[in-house]
């Protein structure tokens, strides 16, 4: 896989900001640590989250990190921020004598949004652009996306935008409550989108 490092020369590529019919993508900076913090310190949101600071100071030291910052596109709507995507390019899987074909050619998608903003389609919408940018922008040929099973807000997003289910892990992701909880895997291939 890449490093972090890579991923800021490779989000540059694209001409921030990126406007869709009602929402604008552009690449997260620290001063943004604290509309973020609001919706995902919310129960409903930070129960699925990998990493659930324990409190605001603690989130901003950590969302302002280099690599943090160069995998992170934030979605506006009205010019209030109502969402988050993870865009992590990484190296495929590959044979040595092949490895160098196989850089930089994927990326593990992620995506938090505001309970407040859920209903009206927006998470919808800035997924299926960031799967445009992905493709058409970065010239990926592959995407993925994980969750928890139970997250199923989540897996149905994946399933709206065209990604395919390519795996059901069982009791294969141990949750911050103690319990081991189900995983789902999803991607897309660029083939797959461009035909959809």
């Amino acid at each position: 896989m890449s490093d972090d490092t890579s991923a800021p020369r490779v989000l540059d590529r694209i001409g921030w900001p990126v406007r869709t019919d009602r929402l604008t993508l552009r690449p997260a900076g620290p001063d943004d640590a604290d509309a973020v913090w609001e919706y995902r310190r919310l129960e409903p949101v930070a129960r699925w989250l990998t990493d659930l600071p324990d409190d605001a100071a603690a989130f901003r030291a950590r969302f302002a990190e280099p690599g943090r910052l160069a995998t992170a596109v934030l979605v506006e709507h009205d010019a209030s921020v109502i969402g988050d995507l993870m865009v992590r390019v990484e190296d495929a899987w590959a044979q040595t004598e092949v490895a160098a074909a196989a850089r930089g050619v994927q990326a593990e998608l992620g995506w938090v949004f505001d309970p407040a903003a859920q209903g009206h389609g927006y998470a919808t919408e800035a997924v299926r652009e960031l799967l445009r940018l992905c493709f058409a922008e970065l010239g990926l040929r592959r995407v993925t996306a994980l969750c928890f099973a139970d997250n199923e807000p989540s897996w149905r997003l994946m399933e709206r935008v065209g990604m395919r289910r390519e795996a059901y892990n069982v009791a294969d992701s141990l949750h911050r409550s103690g319990q081991w909880l189900d995983g789902l895997g999803y991607a897309l291939l660029a083939e797959e989108w461009k035909s959809a």
